[in-house]
């Protein structure tokens, strides 16, 4: 592959970007890298012509403002060879740098090779950056394969909790579509934007690693903002009402942020992501009344509100009764199970996205939701929830959980001169 152009970069610490970049601040499509000028999300501008800086102390794609649709694939590396890996993870970046600006991958057209194929495989030419993210993560079979392998010299480095998801009460899961090596999670205001985007990384790792399964999503189904209205899901009910919002700061480095205390030192500014494909049984669903619905969530369908009283942003009052002292939310509703205040305070970043992979063979729809979050620990957030949700939640008669994965999502890249996962590779050579 020959070198992608980049414009120069500076360095910043994580503390000073976390109320620009990391906190949602766009530059304006087609400025100079390192000279772009920052403007606020309340200024106006077009979805479609926001960009992201790839370069920063954090990963976008995060605690960024959700887009409007997700590209995500997990990979499985096929080399065995530590220094083809590092080779593939420098020239994503280069390539990641370059796609979330609106640039092509590559030497393109006259700049190219006419008789090789085109570097770039063309379908963003001519579209603007639509607010593309790229973020990658690394799966525990990096660390040590399912055998105990080590097959980089990574495992010595090998976060503790790191690991596969454990098989939770009423999973039905498909290892065609759960876990891998890597994955690369695509966010974008345009599909287009985002298919390209994994479609020429995945290229790009051709003989170092292959697609073990991907997914796309559309119409997020959780917001990372305070400006945004809160999207609903398929069930028709408003989704992540109670997020972390991107401007959290504190939240941010208490729930999702891997701090100077943790450990590995390597995933220092990183965090750890949890995917689980969430297939709803919309037909039966469907035919359930507004009064059960509602039971389920244990909130109003149409305005979110608790039912408890208020509105969608009142906090659930889950010691109010009413007809025969029983609680005005139920005990195994979904917002009761999953609220923090049910789970030691723990919470976790939602960055879901609704599905439909078209109809099954009884002509039904599978759909559900793409359900991603962040965590700071997902020993202790995440999967506790889970394990809760899967034993308790009134929902689980409407959902079947069909596949999960866990990554380690590591820090971002300081400058041009780095790439992906740097930190970890110094650490093990």
């Amino acid at each position: 592959m020959t070198e992608i152009e980049q414009a120069p970069r500076q360095g910043y610490s994580r503390r000073a970007l976390l109320g620009a970049f990391g906190a949602g601040a766009v530059v304006v499509a087609g400025a100079g890298a390192a000279g772009a000028a920052i403007i606020s999300r309340e200024e106006p501008a077009s979805p479609d012509s926001l960009s992201y800086p790839f370069y920063g102390p954090v990963q976008q794609g995060i605690s960024t403002p959700m887009q409007d649709t997700l590209h995500f694939a997990a990979l499985d590396v096929t080399t065995q060879s530590r220094e083809a890996l590092i080779a593939m993870l420098k020239s994503w970046t280069l390539a990641a740098a370059a796609m979330t600006q609106g640039r092509p991958v590559g030497r393109f057209g006259a700049e190219g090779n006419y008789d090789a194929p085109p570097e770039d495989t063309g379908e963003a030419i001519g579209l603007p950056p639509s607010g593309l993210t790229i973020t990658f993560g690394f799966g525990p079979t990096l660390f040590r394969t399912t055998d105990g392998r080590d097959r980089f010299g990574l495992a010595s480095q090998q976060p503790t909790i790191l690991h596969q998801l454990p098989h939770f009460p009423r999973d039905m899961i498909d290892p065609a579509i759960s876990n891998g090596d890597l994955c690369i999670q695509a966010c974008a205001n345009n599909p287009q934007v985002a298919v390209h985007a994994v479609r020429n990384l995945v290229r790009l790792a051709f003989g170092t690693a292959a697609v073990r399964w991907s997914q796309n999503g559309f119409g997020k189904s959780s917001s990372t903002s305070h400006d945004t209205a809160t999207p609903r899901n398929l069930m028709g009910f408003k989704d992540g009402t109670n997020n972390i919002r991107h401007d959290d700061t504190r939240e941010l480095d208490e729930q999702v942020w891997v701090q100077t205390q943790d450990s590995p030192k390597w995933m220092d500014d990183g965090t750890y992501m949890a995917v689980r494909k969430i297939r709803m049984t919309i037909e039966t669903w469907d035919r359930t009344s507004l009064r059960e619905q509602e039971l389920v969530f244990g909130r109003s369908k149409l305005e979110g509100a608790p039912l408890s009283g208020g509105n969608e942003f009142t906090d659930p009052d889950f010691t109010s009764l009413g007809r025969e002292n029983a609680p005005l939310i139920p005990i195994d509703s979904h917002v009761a199970i999953a609220h923090p205040d049910n789970n030691d305070g723990h919470r976790v970043l939602r960055r879901g996205y609704n599905y439909t992979d078209s109809s099954d063979a009884l002509g039904r729809l599978d759909a559900g939701l793409f359900y991603i979050a962040f965590a700071r620990n997902l020993d202790t957030q995440f999967i506790p929830m889970q394990m809760r949700l899967s034993q308790n939640d009134r929902m689980n008669e409407y959902v079947r959980y069909i596949g999960d994965a866990a990554f380690a999502v590591p820090p971002g890249v300081p400058n041009a001169n780095s790439y992906i996962g740097e930190p970890l590779f110094v650490a093990t050579a």
